[in-house]
């Protein structure tokens, strides 16, 4: 081990550099919503995939009771995870992408990303197939002024996944 290796090893002990989180703050310029929506159609499946659960009844084995618990507990961590996700792509979008240009396009910007957020939130905490869907719709309508601030209009179509929810997609010339 060099001797500058050995110093630099020992400053990092001493004194430990904070770790840093940036999707991109070059910035790269690359940016789509996609991420949010499909975060989105997940808590939906989730939270159908939970309530179609049957719950086992007075006579069910340990093993089907383990089966259900072991269901419900992964269910329930994919809703979240994915909760936070989408939540983190937008509010990635938020800071990185939608500048002050874009609210004089879309004025009601900040309090649709402000309430997506709180929506992405509620959609963790619950088991609540409207604040799922209600997160979707943000998501989806954050896409539509993303994609409208490139140009581009969009289109609303049942997405190709077993939510079969609508889903926002920019339409290429």
């Amino acid at each position: 081990m060099s001797l500058l290796y050995s110093l630099a090893r020992l400053l990092d002990r001493i004194s430990p550099a904070r770790i840093a989180y940036a999707h991109c703050d070059i910035p790269c310029g690359i940016y789509d919503p996609h991420h949010a929506q499909l975060a989105a159609h997940t808590v939906v499946r989730m939270v159908d995939l939970i309530n179609q659960l049957e719950k086992p009844g007075p006579n069910a084995t340990a093993e089907q009771r383990q089966e259900y618990t072991n269901k419900l507990a992964r269910y329930i961590a994919t809703k979240e995870q994915h909760s936070e996700i989408a939540k983190s792509e937008l509010r990635i979008l938020w800071a990185d992408y939608f500048k002050p240009d874009h609210l004089k396009t879309f004025p009601e910007l900040h309090d649709t990303m402000w309430k997506a957020l709180k929506t992405a939130s509620k959609a963790r905490q619950e088991i609540n197939l409207q604040a799922a869907e209600d997160l979707l719709k943000a998501t989806n309508d954050i896409a539509s002024m993303f994609w409208k601030t490139k140009g581009l209009e969009t289109i609303t179509t049942k997405a190709p996944y077993p939510t079969e929810r609508q889903t926002v997609y920019p339409k290429f010339k």
